[in-house]
């Protein structure tokens, strides 16, 4: 999952209690850790006890949730899950349903969600995760009937600021991209199709990105670039930043710089089939850390990412049943 995610407030349970978590694109499965735990985490929240829901059920071996589901299997205790992450975490428990609030008037009862037992990884204190996937399963997909496959976020530039997560009504005027069939069932394929850095179009042919394929993942923090278009934006990027003192870079950047005396950095657009654009906040470009400042992309040694970093104040919209993902720049500072 990374270090540098997002957390929405949401509450499970009857009486209801309030959850921090981590929300999630690139995955579909929605948990909490639950009592008893075998193995957690330290976390800011009291753990989630089901004994003291009265609306908290486990599912059975037999119910849809758990034969449809690509993450379980059958254990003593009913349906059990199982979800290993990129990074290395894990979560494992059992398969339940709980009444979730998102808002005092989106209440779903019923819903499917992991009730984690044993959960390892740097989750940051957050109680759990919000799987916003496109797969069987995701909290998209079970409210569907409710918000029409349709969400949107802005992930704001710092920590003393805010952003929001809304869920329905797509903006019709925001350009977008279509959305591609997917070689998972979890993942938000785009078309990736150039790059520009202070308006100059690198000219990357269109197959450099197409070959790996790109996904936009809000749990993925910095952007993974096909090598053939990283070293082109690096080259770029490193041509409008001469006037500054390089530094080491470390295992995931490798083009650093003293800028503590900085005023401009260049631009980075990325340029997405349809005519959608993401012109990267000045916040997204750079990843500054014990006062060394790096190009806030990396390459990908297999599928394209647009992670989180570069989406910073842009409200990136998923409309799902429409087959499209935009962006709104300027929606969150």
């Amino acid at each position: 999952m990374g270090d540098d995610n997002y957390v929405v407030t949401v509450g499970y349970g009857t009486p209801v209690r309030e959850f921090t978590v981590n929300f999630d694109t690139g995955s579909s499965r929605s948990w909490i850790q639950c009592k008893p735990c075998t193995s957690c985490y330290t976390q800011q929240d009291p753990i989630f006890d089901p004994s003291a829901s009265s609306s908290y059920a486990n599912i059975a071996c037999g119910a849809t949730q758990c034969t449809q589901s690509s993450d379980t299997n059958c254990s003593a205790s009913g349906c059990a899950y199982s979800v290993p992450y990129v990074d290395g975490s894990t979560t494992k428990g059992n398969l339940a349903t709980e009444t979730l609030t998102l808002t005092p008037d989106d209440v779903f009862t019923d819903f499917a969600f992991g009730c984690g037992e044993d959960n390892e990884g740097p989750f940051r204190g957050s109680a759990g995760l919000l799987g916003l996937g496109r797969g069987y399963g995701s909290l998209v997909q079970q409210t569907s009937a409710t918000f029409g496959w349709v969400f949107s976020y802005c992930l704001p530039s710092s920590r003393s600021s805010t952003g929001f997560l809304t869920f329905g009504s797509a903006d019709d005027s925001t350009t977008s991209t279509p959305l591609l069939s997917q070689p998972t069932q979890d993942l938000y394929n785009v078309g990736l199709s150039g790059i520009s850095v202070n308006g100059q179009n690198l000219g990357i042919p269109p197959s450099v990105f197409s070959t790996a394929g790109t996904i936009v993942d809000s749990g993925t923090v910095i952007t993974r670039l096909p090598s053939g278009a990283y070293d082109a934006l690096r080259s770029a990027f490193q041509a409008g930043m001469s006037k500054y003192p390089t530094a080491p870079g470390n295992s995931l950047f490798d083009t650093c710089y003293d800028v503590s005396n900085y005023d401009t950095v260049p631009t980075v657009t990325l340029h997405f089939d349809g005519g959608a654009d993401l012109e990267v906040d000045k916040s997204g470009i750079l990843f500054t850390e014990s006062g060394v400042s790096c190009l806030a992309f990396a390459a990908a040694t297999g599928v394209g990412i647009i992670g989180n970093t570069q989406q910073k104040t842009v409200e990136v919209v998923y409309d799902v049943g429409a087959g499209r993902l935009g962006f709104r720049p300027g929606a969150c500072t």
